[in-house]
């Protein structure tokens, strides 16, 4: 292990790396642990180098149309990623995360989770990977993408090299999503179980982020930067409430946690300004937490025994050899200050304007389903209000082309009044679709495993509003064309926001959020996909 610096030696550190925004941009976080005295043993972004030499690979991406795969690198030494590569190698099709690579030389790579404790909805027990498009955000203005951990999704390295173990000092820090979070468990970086199985007190270290009150909690309502130590969330020194652990839900929110031995620390910020605040800092809570049994294993988006059920997003972070002072730690916040993350649009389609009134019409007639309809009319997405089940409803051509007045109920089954995104983490762009024969209700998925989609009243609730969201790709997806009538529109295709790896896709007569070829349900599989998700946006025929 290194040993921590004096206290003099890192304000000396912080005042030369706060000199200049020009070393700020040219030192990464992890240069500045190094310098401290506790260098980083993993690194881990898909956004940015965090060396200011680091030139590698950030992140591999495998895209759905062949299983081919890319690695995504930095656009120059110590720059951001070259996202450009990223939308032309997945141009029209799905991409999925596969590997993020550790930027420290260790090796310390984060891949598909596999089952622990808990086992995941993939293949084999394993979790999901992330879309490698649910999170677009801007880095010194460059676009680049982060990790979008959906509910089953996680990442792990259970041998990984030069990590803390026993009771030895470590340090991490994350920037995430400070509005994308939920009360599962549990949305962690860090170190964890190297048998993806719980294994009592003290055997993690980990920052956690989310609104779980379950072991612990902060003051208000959450979300809350806390500590999962294993057994346990922990805001402070002991069990329970910590009231100096506050709410904090920046957009974009860096999370601290270190530990050596019987002291640690909780710290967090506006990853965008200002430096960071501490919100506890002392010993180790009782019953099996001092000393510590740390393992040495990384996670991402999950627990230490694999537990999956929690969400958020991540985009940078990194692990260390030894205690790191706040010395050191406020400089790294500088540093990610200086990065100037900002938000970016989810989608890239204006043909689904708010305030309009559309239909979606299925781009082909036939899907991969030998169950779907037989009838050569075009199809549209449409309800039933008795049973709020969402189908795809053939409506001839002379039937579309009389506009009544009023409207038939066939008509209103079939239009959509396009709203702003309902979900209040939603970034601009997505929408939310309300039914025009059934004001007030809106299209959501139901999640839970099943996918279906349904039409339901707003709630008012994080989890209605967030299944409610919805993100067109301008283009739609692969080379699906329309082979109804020629009426023209523009071809979308429609995923859903918090579950990015899912589209609104037509089968066996339905319509579900189906993945491609990972979800294991029917819908999901790999075949006709691509031109199943494609729609054709038209004015409202109840318009």
């Amino acid at each position: 292990m290194f040993p921590q610096p004096s206290c003099k030696r890192a304000g000396v550190l912080a005042l030369g790396l706060l000199a200049t925004s020009l070393e700020l941009v040219a030192a990464g976080p992890c240069d500045i642990y190094a310098s401290g005295g506790t260098p980083c043993v993993a690194a881990h972004s898909t956004t940015r180098a965090l060396y200011s030499n680091y030139t590698g690979p950030l992140y591999q991406v495998k895209r759905g149309s062949d299983s081919k795969t890319a690695d995504i690198s930095t656009l120059a030494a110590g720059g951001v990623a070259d996202a450009a590569a990223q939308d032309s190698f997945c141009a029209k099709t799905t991409c999925l995360i596969t590997i993020i690579y550790d930027q420290s030389g260790r090796g310390n790579h984060l891949t598909q989770a596999p089952p622990g404790g808990f086992r995941g909805p993939a293949a084999n027990g394993y979790d999901n990977l992330a879309s490698a498009t649910g999170a677009p955000v801007t880095v010194n203005g460059q676009k680049a993408y982060g990790v979008f951990v959906a509910p089953g999704t996680g990442y792990r390295n259970n041998k990984a090299s030069g990590t803390a173990t026993g009771d030895a000092p470590e340090g991490m820090y994350a920037v995430v999503d400070g509005t994308h979070y939920n009360s599962a468990c549990c949305f962690d970086y860090g170190n964890a179980e190297t048998s993806s199985q719980d294994t009592g007190n003290g055997h993690m270290e980990a920052i956690y982020f989310g609104s779980s009150t379950y072991w612990g909690s902060g003051n208000g309502n959450g979300p809350w930067i806390m500590a999962d130590l294993e057994n346990g969330l922990f805001s402070g020194g002991k069990a329970g409430k910590n009231t100096n652990d506050p709410t904090i839900s920046y957009r974009f929110t860096t999370a601290i946690v270190k530990g050596e031995p019987n002291q640690w620390a909780i710290r967090g910020a506006d990853a965008t300004a200002g430096g960071l605040s501490t919100f506890y800092s002392g010993a180790r809570p009782a019953n099996g937490y001092n000393p510590m049994k740390k393992e040495g294993a990384i996670i991402l988006g999950i627990g230490g025994d694999n537990s999956n059920g929690a969400q958020g997003t991540f985009y940078e972070g990194a692990m260390t050899s030894g205690y790191p002072s706040d010395a050191t730690e406020n400089a790294v916040q500088a540093d990610i200050v200086a990065a100037k993350y900002a938000t970016s649009s989810q989608a890239s389609s204006k043909a689904l304007a708010p305030g309009t009134l559309i239909s979606l019409r299925a781009a082909t007639t036939t899907t991969s389903s030998s169950s779907s309809s037989s009838s050569s009319a075009p199809q549209y997405l449409t309800h039933n209000t008795t049973t709020a089940a969402l189908t795809l409803q053939p409506i001839p051509l002379t039937t579309r082309s009389r506009r009544t007045a009023p409207p038939s109920f066939q008509h209103q089954q079939a239009t959509w009044k396009v709203h702003p995104a309902l979900g209040t983490a939603a970034e601009a762009g997505c929408i939310s679709l309300e039914s025009a024969a059934a004001p007030g209700t809106f299209l959501r998925h139901t999640g839970g495993g099943a996918f279906t989609l349904a039409l339901h009243p707003d709630d008012g609730t994080k989890q209605f509003r967030e299944d409610a969201t919805f993100c067109a790709l301008e283009g739609g997806l692969g080379g699906g064309g329309s082979d109804g009538d020629a009426s023209g529109g523009d071809v979308v295709a429609i995923r859903s926001w918090n579950y990015p790896t899912r589209y609104l896709r037509r089968y066996g007569g339905g319509v579900y959020a189906a993945s491609n070829g990972e979800g294991g349900n029917e819908f999901d599989a790999a075949a006709g996909f691509h031109e199943e998700v494609n729609w054709v946006v038209e004015t409202g025929l109840a318009a």
